[in-house]
């Protein structure tokens, strides 16, 4: 999809903003030297790009070649903090993803994921972005009780992903753990659901997976 884009710097990172069907997105792109991969970010539902697991992943994603996006959606983008319907997320990121790969990311191993929401829109998509590989961060497995009514599990969304999957999730997370399969690890570290207390953890998985898919 065509885009009439601009950018500007803000540090180190550069904010490009892109056209989806539903408004403008921006992508906080860290761009690594001599790239070897691309990784592509998604936030969770009230949260933004600054999540401190989103950093620590774009930091040690960095230190291994593996240039980052961050997206900030377009419901973001325009202010609210609301997120837009799940059909209007999985749009508006395939929509992203296609104009970084085209653009900027072309001939690179492409990998996506996000936190919370943002890991259950890479997977949903996983298929139309053409993903290498999921990088799931406090993927919400099962929403907490309501009414003391159990609420719908996710699972599904982590079944359908048909590429490598790592889930990264605190062991007191209140959305539960995901169970492993044969292409889904699933690395539980200490704290709950924003991933706060555990970037060493989170570091180390990320680290250990990113080397399995994209070889230095």
């Amino acid at each position: 999809m065509p885009s009439n884009t601009s950018s500007r710097t803000e540090r180190d990172v550069s904010i490009v903003e892109l056209e989806t069907p539903h408004g403008l997105a921006h992508a906080h792109l860290q761009l690594a030297a001599a790239p070897v991969g691309a990784l592509v970010l998604g936030h969770g539902a009230g949260g933004g790009v600054t999540a401190p697991d989103l950093v620590t992943t774009a930091e040690t994603a960095l230190g291994l070649g593996v240039s980052v996006a961050h997206v900030e959606q377009p419901y973001r983008v325009a202010g609210r903090r609301s997120p837009a319907p799940a059909h209007q997320l999985d749009t508006a990121w395939v929509a992203v993803v296609g104009q970084l790969h085209a653009r900027i990311f072309g001939g690179l191993p492409l990998l996506v994921g996000g936190r919370s929401s943002g890991a259950r829109v890479a997977c949903r998509t996983s298929d139309a972005t053409g993903a290498a590989g999921v990088l799931c961060l406090a993927f919400p497995l099962r929403p907490p009780r309501r009414g003391g009514q159990e609420r719908p599990s996710r699972l599904h969304e982590l079944e359908a992903v048909r590429v490598p999957v790592l889930v990264v999730q605190g062991a007191r997370d209140p959305f539960g753990l995901p169970p492993a399969s044969s292409m889904r690890s699933v690395v539980s570290v200490p704290g709950d659901h924003s991933l706060r207390t555990a970037r060493a953890a989170l570091c180390d998985a990320v680290a250990a997976w990113l080397r399995e898919l994209v070889p230095r």
